[in-house]
């Protein structure tokens, strides 16, 4: 996944085509005395349609469609002939793409699935033509319908990623260097702060030719919920994560105090988040000794899975590996 093409968010004007008016005609042919109505009904205007994509990724496509707008239905016609609907917008988007009212906030749909499809913005329904209108005591209406217009709203497209696995920690708690690790993603890696500024995704492999996904977002830094650091902006992207590994360095200060300001700071976020399976994973384990690693356990949560590793001598991974997959199924 590459940082600069990771477009997760978008805003744009959605605006449906409006529906042909309804024709007014009557039957004129050589033979035919005093014909009848004949005029057709208007064509529907074009839907704004959300489309589910599963080689996307990203919403980068969408980010500089300010003006996403559909195509108008066609008149009707003579010989009772409805107009053409008009074109429908088909906007295709990755899997775990969430869309809401710019203005309210409302949740308009999520697409999870491949080929999944939903209309965003519905076009104007097309008029009726006077044929419509012809009754036993009205034969010869002249009346007919035009069509409904189009519909217009701001939409934003939220992208959360699918993942089995979402790690939480500070900056520079080794999530970046663990994921390089255990797949073939090639995040940035760094010794200073936010060194990993999008999400990353990688497909770890387990026995028997099984396999996970892990996803990899920005540090998170105590007043993330009130904008501190990157803020809370990536927290969305472990909301569909089956397990969360909290990543703690094994030379922090205070693990149990590390460990209670992550959590709160979910909690500030997302309360749902705190019902989601947890382990640990104290990084940096190969400075450790037995002893070390017996007092440290110590202090953290007894009901919390606790692993030591280290991304740089491999310690610890295949019993990581294990436990995840314990805890997934």
């Amino acid at each position: 996944m590459s940082s600069p093409n990771f477009i997760d968010h978008v805003k744009f004007q959605s605006r449906s085509g409006k529906g042909g008016a309804g024709c007014l005609h009557f039957i004129r042919e050589k033979f035919v005395e005093k014909g009848g109505p004949d005029g057709g009904d208007g064509g529907r205007g074009g839907h704004i349609i959300l489309k589910g994509n599963s080689q996307l990724w990203t919403l980068l496509h969408l980010k500089y469609r300010k003006h996403v707008v559909a195509e108008n239905g066609k008149p009707g016609e003579s010989q009772n002939c409805t107009g053409a609907s008009g074109k429908d917008e088909i906007l295709e988007v990755p899997m775990g793409t969430v869309a809401r009212d710019a203005e309210t906030g409302e949740k308009l749909c999520e697409i999870t699935e491949d080929g999944q499809e939903y209309i965003l913005t519905r076009g104007g329904r097309g008029g009726r033509g006077n044929l419509f209108f012809a009754t036993s005591t009205q034969r010869a209406p002249t009346h007919t319908q035009p069509g409904e217009p189009g519909m217009e709203h701001w939409v934003v497209l939220e992208l959360k990623l699918l993942a089995d696995v979402g790690l939480v920690g500070f900056p520079n708690a080794g999530k970046s260097t663990l994921l390089s690790v255990v797949s073939a993603a090639k995040p940035k890696i760094a010794d200073y702060a936010f060194t990993t500024l999008t999400p990353n995704l990688g497909v770890v492999s387990y026995r028997e030719d099984k396999s996970f996904v892990m996803a990899d977002i920005p540090g998170i830094i105590e007043g993330a919920a009130e904008g501190k650091g990157l803020g809370i902006r990536f927290l969305r992207h472990i909301e569909r994560n089956s397990l969360l590994l909290f990543m703690i360095p094994a030379d922090s200060k205070d693990i149990k105090t590390e460990y209670g300001i992550l959590l709160n700071e979910l909690k500030k976020y997302n309360p749902e988040l705190l019902d989601k399976k947890r382990m640990l994973a104290i990084t940096k384990a190969d400075m450790l000794d037995a002893e070390l690693k017996a007092e440290m356990k110590k202090d953290v949560p007894s009901e919390l899975p606790v692993v030591f590793i280290s991304a740089v001598t491999n310690q610890g991974i295949s019993e990581l590996k294990d436990l995840i997959w314990k805890n997934l199924h």
